[in-house]
């Protein structure tokens, strides 16, 4: 990819134009071997090697996050009064990125982060119908057969009943644990749905999104780049969690 010396250093290193020229007027930046001059130049990404402070530059064109979402922080690249998900990369470069689907404001868990409109656009388009899986804790004791009613689908105020869902139930009593699959993505869906049967929801967290789980190992507000063989899966379309 051909691109401008300053919007390379700015893609890779995180630097302003003005903190680029600054650079380059220093000498800390080589193309090739040779001190640049020009903040305009030209180069290509992918045949031409530059440095910067002695290391080596590397251009993505996409990249991926898997983020544990907290839960006060929106889904959303821009927030005028709320903490967003890309605020929490504070050592990324964010330009370009975007969060794969939504989670409520009150939600945790898994959310994808990233600059590829095609793979965000397959994991959210209704004609795929891509699972996602959630922990809830609801208020009050499941019965089996709520497992049925949301098996059956079910009409939450929208055009059709809702698709065929599974409801797990892990735990019941005043307060009652499962683990609810959807293949689609309405509104405040699985909260609409447990309100539909006569249940408040008290917690939810997405655990997992097609093929892809959210790693254990992430406390909320942490993230990390996707594995290969995630990123793979993902791209096969694997949909089964």
């Amino acid at each position: 990819m051909l691109c401008r010396l300053d919007k390379f250093l700015g893609m890779t290193c995180h630097l302003t134009r003005q903190e680029a020229k600054t650079a380059i007027r220093k000498k800390l930046v080589l193309v090739d071997g040779t001190f640049a001059t020009r903040p305009e130049q030209k180069i290509d990404t992918e045949t031409q090697k530059i440095t910067y402070q002695g290391e080596e530059l590397l251009y993505e064109e996409f990249v991926y996050y898997m983020l544990n979402k907290p839960a006060g922080v929106v889904s959303a690249t821009k927030d005028n009064l709320h903490k967003t998900v890309l605020d929490i990369l504070t050592s990324e470069n964010v330009s370009g990125l975007f969060p794969v689907g939504r989670l409520d404001l009150d939600t945790e868990g898994l959310l994808l982060l990233t600059n590829d409109g095609e793979l965000g656009h397959n994991l959210t388009s209704p004609a795929k119908h891509v699972s996602k899986q959630y922990e809830v804790l609801v208020e009050g004791e499941l019965t089996p057969e709520i497992c049925e009613t949301f098996q059956n689908g079910m009409d939450i105020g929208e055009k059709h009943l809702t698709r065929p869902s599974e409801l797990i139930i892990l735990e019941s009593g005043a307060k009652s644990r499962a683990l609810v699959t959807i293949s689609e993505g309405k509104f405040h869906q699985v909260k609409r749905m447990f309100a539909h049967c006569g249940y408040s929801v008290l917690y939810l967290k997405r655990l997992k999104m097609g093929s892809l789980t959210l790693d254990e190992n992430l406390a909320p507000g942490e993230y990390r780049r996707l594995t290969e063989s995630e990123l793979a899966y993902l791209k096969e379309g694997k949909t089964d969690v």
